[in-house]
């Protein structure tokens, strides 16, 4: 029971060190922060996709990306509700919706037509979406802090940027993603 404690007690830490608590650490940017933080909510989500039933990906990610979204806020120092990023989640949903739905039907079909495969193959896309998604919402925030407009253009651009340099990263990452699914579902 002893080493069980310990491997709780050091997950635990991991956790806050790396997630829950980053916005307090001063050995990292506040950019490796958020980097950071997209990064571990993009594979956690991607691992999560791989659940077979088609067109739940939205009801399991999206409240995962949200956190997603309040932990940056937090790192820059914005402060939101959780009913304020779902606002904001919205309003940038609406500047890159198209995609996101696009996005969305895929991996619903994915699942569909080739379940097994399908799970496997919405790896890279789930990966990019978040990672896109956390981009945008990190630009919103440092610009909000800053009193600074962005237009809906400079999003898309920024989304389609990323959302298409991600899927590929997502791609390399595949097979790692895949086999740390056990993590989530155990």
């Amino acid at each position: 029971m002893g080493k069980v404690n310990e491997l709780l007690t050091k997950a635990r830490e991991k956790i806050n060190n790396e997630v829950l608590e980053i916005e307090k650490r001063e050995d990292i940017s506040t950019d490796e922060k958020v980097t950071r933080i997209i990064k571990v909510f993009s594979t956690s989500c991607a691992a999560l996709a791989v659940q077979p039933i088609p067109f739940a990906d939205i009801f399991v990610l999206t409240p995962i990306q949200a956190f997603m979204g309040m932990r940056i806020a937090s790192i820059r120092g914005v402060p939101v509700s959780e009913e304020g990023i779902k606002t904001i989640i919205k309003e940038l949903s609406a500047v890159v919706g198209l995609g996101l739905l696009a996005q969305q039907l895929v991996i619903g079909g994915y699942k569909t037509f080739i379940p097994f495969l399908g799970a496997f193959t919405t790896i890279p896309i789930v990966y990019g979406l978040t990672y896109a998604m956390g981009k945008v919402m990190d630009t919103y925030f440092i610009k909000k802090s800053r009193n600074e407009v962005i237009t809906p253009e400079e999003l898309t651009q920024m989304w389609e940027e990323t959302l298409k340099r991600k899927k590929k990263e997502g791609k390399k990452k595949r097979k790692d993603i895949w086999e740390s699914r056990g993590d989530f579902i155990d």
